[in-house]
């Protein structure tokens, strides 16, 4: 590597590293995803509005005796007629009215709402009135003590899931799915983040040394593939940096902080977990809680994922801040820059998009495919890693994606050399297409 690239390299680092918006990131950014992690279950737990008073009019007489009140609704019995309760009861949210023969016609309910209604406030009634009416067909049969031999032979059945095809050992550390799905979204996320962010980092970066002319004066003591090379590889140490902050933040959290938190017949549950034991006491937690305690305090599973994270990180930055360079040396102000833009952002965008399938299927076609083309692999493999998928993809994927960045820094830095000494016209990707095809 040329002194010239060392020394762009150095004044990309210190000019960003030294931000207080670098400083305020690295701290506040772990903390904003743990809200976003915990935001869908704050707005389930407060998004319910104030208590809906329902007056009920049951002709059967089965029903209503049964229905229960809770935090969304309650239920007040009335022996008005349907016509005269939405008449008079105005000030209720609505009257509920049960048909004579329900039990032969379940559909013979009406809700008649004073104001508009919710998919969530109508699942509540519906699945309130199809439990009670199950109760009652069942006392048909004439069975005795119903209600107590139903609590008995209600079961609730949680699995542990080994990988069989990984190890034939007898003592092998379970997974959990559901914390592989929340580790591969989160990390999937912070790829599409990283590569949005700092590529469009480089592109600002170029734009406003072009407009000031600075990158005249840099040129003539500095050959402008170096120039390009040295500001990626500068804003990439800066993303190296701040990933490297966040591992150790993690893995300090996860493997010296959490377990010193934990209930002691907790951690020995989990303990137990890690050296494969499946009848390992819980604590009085879900096991499926449990496996996820057990990776999250994993160290070597923490510095692993974290590794993998660096690799995909780089390489998917290095690919897309070439194109990136490229695009802000071609253009003289960000608007310019959208249209040019737009066939970059899309991959990224499909492999978010990508992302949700792989919490379907880490192993289907769609999957695999799409973690392996360079233009989408680092967001998509990111979200398979966590499901402990074979290792020669994950070594397919990275050979592939960093040999892909060596195409196309070449082509980026024809487009480079050209376009830093364009000003005043937006080029066409037909013109850009003979800035590449120019001999030097």
């Amino acid at each position: 590597m040329s002194t010239n690239i060392l020394l762009i390299i150095q004044r990309e680092f210190n000019e960003r590293v030294r931000k207080k918006s670098f400083i305020l990131s690295t701290l506040i950014t772990p903390i904003l995803m743990v809200v976003l992690m915990a935001a869908p279950a704050l707005i389930m737990k407060y998004s319910h509005g104030e208590q809906k008073r329902i007056a009920v009019i049951d002709d059967s007489g089965l029903v209503a005796p049964h229905l229960e009140n809770n935090a969304t609704v309650c239920f007040v019995p009335t022996d008005l007629t349907p016509d005269e309760a939405r008449k008079q009861l105005t000030d209720l949210f609505g009257v509920l009215c049960i048909g004579r023969d329900i039990l032969d016609n379940p559909n013979d309910v009406q809700l008649y709402a004073n104001a508009s209604t919710s998919l969530s406030l109508e699942s509540t009634i519906t699945e309130q009135i199809a439990k009670i009416l199950e109760t009652e067909k069942l006392k048909a049969y004439d069975i005795k003590d119903l209600d107590r031999i139903l609590d008995q032979v209600k079961t609730t059945v949680t699995m542990q899931t080994f990988r069989n095809d990984k190890s034939q050992e007898e003592h092998a550390q379970a997974r959990s799915s559901a914390a592989a799905t929340a580790i591969g979204y989160v990390l999937g996320f912070m790829l599409y983040i990283f590569l949005m962010a700092y590529g469009s980092m480089v592109m600002q970066s170029v734009i406003e040394e072009k407009n000031s002319r600075v990158l005249e004066v840099m040129v003539s003591s500095v050959r402008p593939f170096d120039l390009m090379m040295g500001k990626i590889l500068g804003v990439a140490a800066v993303a190296v940096v701040q990933i490297l902050l966040w591992g150790l933040l993690v893995a300090v959290v996860g493997g010296f902080v959490m377990p010193q938190l934990l209930p002691a017949e907790a951690l020995s549950g989990i303990e137990a977990m890690q050296q494969g034991m499946p009848g390992a006491a819980t604590g009085g937690l879900d096991p499926e809680m449990m496996q996820a305690l057990a990776a999250m305090t994993d160290l070597g599973y923490i510095l692993r994922i974290f590794g993998f994270l660096l690799l995909f990180v780089i390489g998917g930055y290095l690919l897309y801040s070439a194109m990136f360079a490229a695009v802000g040396s071609a253009v003289d102000n960000v608007q310019d820059a959208s249209q040019l833009q737009m066939p970059i952002t899309l991959p990224i965008i499909l492999a978010l998009l990508v992302m949700l399938a792989v919490i379907e299927d880490p192993n289907s076609r769609l999957s695999f495919w799409f973690s392996i083309i360079p233009l989408t692999s680092p967001v998509v493999m990111m979200a398979r890693i966590p499901y402990d998928i074979p290792w020669w993809e994950i070594l397919l994927s990275l050979v592939l994606l960093y040999g892909s960045f060596v195409g196309m820094v070449w082509l980026a830095a024809k487009i480079y050399r050209v376009g830093i000494f364009m000003y005043g016209k937006k080029p066409s990707f037909r013109e850009l297409f003979k800035w590449i095809r120019y001999k030097y």
